[in-house]
C-alpha cells in the first residue's frame, strides 16, 4: 500500500497534537489477553506516533497517558503501568536524545510513586537541551485539578498583592497552567471509538479540531496519524469567524 505521507501539506502542519490513547484494554481482551498486555503493545504505537510527529516536523505532541481518575483503576494495573512507563522512559532516553526530542510532564508528579518521580525527573534532566519535537506527556493530569490548582495559585498572588484582580484576564489564566510554555494544540485525536475528551487539557482544546477513529490505540500507527492530520488539512479553521473573513483575510494577506 501507498504510504499517505507524500499528500501531506508540510506548510499546513498543526503545530500542536493531542492524543487521548485508548482501547489498549480493549485491545488486549479482543486478543484473549488482559489488560496489561494491551498497554505493552501500546508503547509501540507511542514510539511509532513519536518517530511519526518528529520525522514530519510538528513541534508538539502531548500524550495523555494517565489520568487522575485512573488511579482508581484496580491495584494489579495500576502497579503494572506505573512499572511500564518507568522502564520505557528509561529505555527511550537514548532514543529521544538521538532524535533531539525534548521530554516534558504535565500532571500532579506528587501522586506517583517515589521511584516513577525520580526516573522522569532525569529524563527531563537528560533531554532538557533537545530543540526538536517537545514530546509533552500528562501524567496523573487532569485538566479540572490543572484549573483548580491554577486558580489557587492566582488567588495565592491576589493575596500577596502581585496582582491586581481587576487586571486578571485569559493571558493570566493561561500563565498558570501546566501548558503555559506550550501553544495550545491544533488537532486532538482519540482513538478506540469513544467521542469523550475525558477530562483532557478543557481549557486548551477550545478552538482545536477534534478527529475521532475506532480504531484501538495499539493498532494506530504512522499511516493513521497521516489520516488524522490529511483530515485535519482538509478543514477550515475559523475560530469563530466567517469563511468569507477568512478567505478575506488569505487574500489581502
Amino acid at each position: 500500500m501507498d504510504s499517505l505521507k507524500p499528500a501531506i501539506d508540510l506548510q499546513k502542519l498543526p503545530k500542536h497534537i493531542a492524543i487521548i490513547m485508548d482501547g489498549n484494554g480493549r485491545w488486549a481482551q479482543e486478543q484473549g489477553q488482559d489488560r496489561l498486555y494491551g498497554h505493552f503493545h501500546g508503547v509501540e504505537s507511542v514510539r511509532a506516533i513519536v518517530e511519526g510527529c518528529a520525522e514530519l516536523g510538528v513541534g508538539y505532541l502531548t500524550l495523555y497517558a494517565f489520568s487522575t481518575e485512573n488511579w482508581d483503576r484496580p491495584e494489579y494495573e495500576v502497579t503494572g503501568l506505573m512499572e511500564l512507563l518507568v522502564d520505557t522512559i528509561r529505555k527511550e532516553v537514548d532514543t529521544l536524545n538521538k532524535n533531539n526530542i525534548k521530554l516534558h510532564v504535565i500532571g500532579d508528579m506528587q501522586m506517583l510513586p517515589d521511584y516513577a518521580q525520580q526516573e522522569l525527573k532525569e529524563a527531563l534532566e537528560l533531554t532538557g537541551k533537545n530543540t526538536g519535537l517537545n514530546l509533552v506527556m500528562a501524567l496523573s493530569y487532569s485538566s479540572r485539578w490543572e484549573l483548580v490548582n491554577a486558580v489557587k495559585n492566582i488567588a495565592k498572588d491576589v493575596k500577596a498583592g502581585k496582582i491586581d484582580p481587576e487586571q486578571i484576564s485569559q493571558d493570566t489564566l493561561q500563565q498558570y497552567l501546566t501548558t503555559s510554555n506550550f501553544p495550545d494544540p491544533e488537532l486532538m485525536i482519540r482513538t478506540s471509538g469513544e467521542y469523550r475528551i475525558s477530562n483532557f487539557l478543557l481549557y486548551q482544546l477550545a478552538y482545536a479540531e477534534l478527529y475521532f477513529t475506532d480504531v484501538r490505540w495499539p493498532d494506530f500507527r504512522k499511516e493513521k496519524l497521516y489520516e488524522a492530520i490529511l483530515d485535519f488539512q482538509k478543514r477550515e479553521r475559523r475560530f469563530g469567524k466567517t469563511s468569507q473573513q477568512i478567505k478575506q483575510e488569505i487574500t489581502a494577506g
